[in-house]
């Protein structure tokens, strides 16, 4: 401990330091204040000492402080990462029991449906695209346009009677079914979600079983295969992502591999959820929702075909869906959409749409790009789905059940 008998005027020196006053003025004026009887070199150096010692003294107390706040700090981030991973590994066990069980549960609802193997010489191939379903929208406040999940049902129907006569016409021995993304519709904006027929949990399952009836519809013709590209509004996360791992975490990637799992046998082709390159005898394909395209112009095309390009791979034909308006090219086709016009298109963009996918035809003479209108669909019942808009979507269901009189009442 330090021995100084001028120990005692402490805070008047440190107060007369701070105020920047040397150690020679800090003397003479203790000198002078306290009579000592001491010259002023002498005194100098003592107080230079008591500064010296104090202010170490106060660095190590501001520093032993530091320590303890930097530590305590460390101990608070390392409580709150420990709970914040001890919460996530429950939640990540949680949706890894969930997604084992229905697994599991779809196994053993799989159908032991075999491929149609036709073997025509002609070698024709048929691409029937499946663009913008938004599966669980509702439309019913339109005099131009109604969709709700039966309506799908029946455009679906009649979609696949008109793939079934090109593939018939064309004597294809594949039929090769290209799902462009936003299968069900977005619940970001107000209007969006005041237009869902049912949240897009319990829409999956009902999007499943239409899709489902539709495969199995053209599996009898040719034999089917599949591909899916996720779109963004099917995402999960409320912003875009272009990585494989963010863009697959779609309701579009996740009624895909449900579909995979139900119908095993069927060749279900799995790669990038973007961006896939298919070969259709002989013709590199790109299929991808559109998002990546904006608004589809020379330039925007340009930079994903030289993109491949310097890959190697050469983009013969580009299809894609995304702005529910049709749009074929040489090179580059658009599909319109299954919903065909909403509320936002009309009233919004002032676009009165129709309902309709596009197939794409690959025979021996050529490509040929048809549109199908899919807007009228009074003469088609639609596939059965009551036991499913039962059990996810009962408001709809209901618009199925004809009425019986039970008890008839005379007033």
């Amino acid at each position: 401990m330090l021995k100084n008998k001028y120990l005692i005027y402490k805070d008047e020196i440190l107060e007369l330091f701070d105020d920047g006053t040397n150690y020679i003025e800090i003397s003479r004026f203790l000198i002078d204040k306290y009579n000592l009887e001491v010259s002023v070199d002498y005194l100098r150096k003592q107080v230079k000492d008591l500064v010296h010692y104090w202010i170490a003294d106060k660095d190590i107390v501001e520093y032993n402080i530091r320590l303890a706040k930097q530590k305590q700090r460390f101990q608070d981030l390392n409580r709150i990462e420990r709970k914040a991973f001890r919460e996530g590994a429950r939640e990540e066990n949680a949706i890894e029991e969930y997604n084992k069980a229905l697994i599991e549960l779809l196994k053993q609802q799989s159908l032991d449906v075999k491929p149609k193997k036709i073997k025509h010489e002609t070698e024709a191939a048929i691409v029937c695209q499946i663009a913008d379903t938004h599966f669980n929208e509702l439309v019913e406040d339109l005099e131009s346009n109604h969709y709700d999940f039966n309506i799908a049902s029946k455009r679906l129907q009649k979609y696949a009677h008109k793939v079934k006569k090109y593939a018939k016409f064309h004597k294809a021995n594949k039929i090769l079914i290209a799902i462009t993304g936003d299968l069900l519709n977005s619940d970001r904006r107000r209007d969006e979600m005041l237009a869902m027929a049912t949240n897009r949990a319990k829409a999956t399952f009902i999007s499943v079983h239409l899709l489902k009836h539709f495969i199995l519809d053209l599996n009898g013709v040719a034999e089917v295969q599949l591909c899916c590209v996720t779109g963004n509004e099917s995402r999960v996360n409320e912003h875009l992502g272009f990585i494989d791992l963010v863009a697959s975490d779609n309701y579009d990637f996740t009624i895909y591999e449900m579909l995979r799992l139900l119908l095993p046998n069927l060749h279900f082709i799995r790669g990038n959820a973007l961006e896939l390159v298919i070969d259709v005898n002989g013709t590199n394909m790109l299929v991808v929702h559109g998002h990546q395209l904006g608004k589809m112009d020379t330039n925007q095309v340009g930079k994903i075909v030289s993109k491949y390009s310097a890959q190697g791979i050469i983009i013969d034909f580009i299809i894609c869906g995304h702005l529910h308006e049709t749009m074929i090219r040489d090179n580059i086709a658009r599909s319109s959409s299954l919903v065909g016009s909403n509320a936002y298109s009309e009233k919004a963009l002032n676009l009165a749409g129709t309902a309709a996918q596009n197939i794409y035809c690959f025979t021996s003479d050529g490509r040929h790009d048809i549109r199908i209108d899919l807007q009228d669909t009074d003469q088609w019942e639609g596939y059965d789905i009551n036991n499913e808009l039962f059990a996810y979507n009962a408001k709809s269901a209901q618009k199925t059940q004809k009425n019986e009189t039970i008890f008839k009442i005379i007033i």
